[in-house]
């Protein structure tokens, strides 16, 4: 690694060998500072558009850049830090559950293995002519494609069985997806990633979008504002009928996890 990590990782073993509050700490009493510092840097990264960010002298010289190099050091630093937690303070390095080494040689196979069609198998570049004929949905394809084979192989089942009402169809793949990731979020998951699958799976149970069959949507949001204050008002409405919108959405995500179409329907 480099000169600069490797002094970060020194730096951060000495703490688990010496400070008292670091040498207390375990992966559990972590776990909330990971999602907080994740949450930061995504706030940084929001601060601006996309445009904005592309023009990088300018948010090199109005700090934007610093401040998310600096956010991100803070969401490494966790990384590192449970690497250092799996070793009991004083104890021999190897005695440590993994290195920080470990995590970067897994990452660096994994994205070998799920890019296929740009990665050789040994790593390298595959031949110019073939990269120029690569397309975004052909690797995203491929990478969930050789995912569904490394959990097939890890004895992993990743598809839910349809039920609920006798219901048939093809399973949901929600392997992968995170169970406590907050509602919205994980809904938004489950939706794509029925969408890469070949049939798409919620297709027989939700209707499909107007503007996909052609027609006129009944609703355009023209942008993420327009959807914003749209969800802010079910939100509001929900409240004023006394639900909870994120428990109401989470268990219908859940339902639909677990193959139960009938969630789906309002009276499911």
């Amino acid at each position: 690694m480099s000169a600069s990590v490797d002094r970060l990782v020194a730096v951060v073993e000495a703490l688990r060998d010496h400070c008292p509050w670091t040498a207390a700490l375990t992966h559990a009493d972590l776990a909330e500072y990971l999602v907080e510092e994740a949450y930061e840097a995504v706030a940084e990264i929001e601060s601006r558009d996309a445009a904005a960010w592309a023009d990088v002298p300018a948010r090199r010289a109005d700090g934007a850049y610093p401040a998310l190099a600096a956010e991100l050091g803070d969401v490494l630093f966790q990384v590192v830090l449970h690497a250092a937690v799996s070793r009991a303070p004083g104890a021999p390095a190897e005695t440590a559950g993994f290195r920080l080494d470990d995590a970067a040689d897994a990452l660096t196979a994994k994205m070998i293995r799920r890019n296929p069609l740009v990665l050789t198998p040994e790593g390298g570049l595959r031949p110019a002519e073939e990269l120029a004929a690569v397309t975004p949905e052909a690797v995203e394809l491929a990478w969930e494609r050789v995912k569904a084979r490394e959990r097939a192989a890890a004895g992993l089942s990743s598809a839910a069985p349809a039920h609920g009402d006798g219901g048939t169809g093809p399973g949901l793949d929600v392997g992968g997806i995170p169970a406590r990731l907050p509602a919205l979020a994980a809904a938004a998951k489950v939706v794509d990633r029925a969408a890469r699958q070949e049939p798409d799976p919620l297709a027989a149970h939700v209707p499909a979008p107007a503007a996909e069959a052609g027609e006129r949507p009944a609703a355009v949001w023209p942008d993420e504002a327009a959807l914003g204050a749209e969800l802010f008002a079910l939100v509001r409405r929900a409240r004023a009928a006394g639900l909870d919108p994120e428990r109401a959405l989470r268990t219908t995500v859940a339902r639909v996890r677990a193959g139960d179409w009938s969630a789906l329907r309002p009276s499911g």
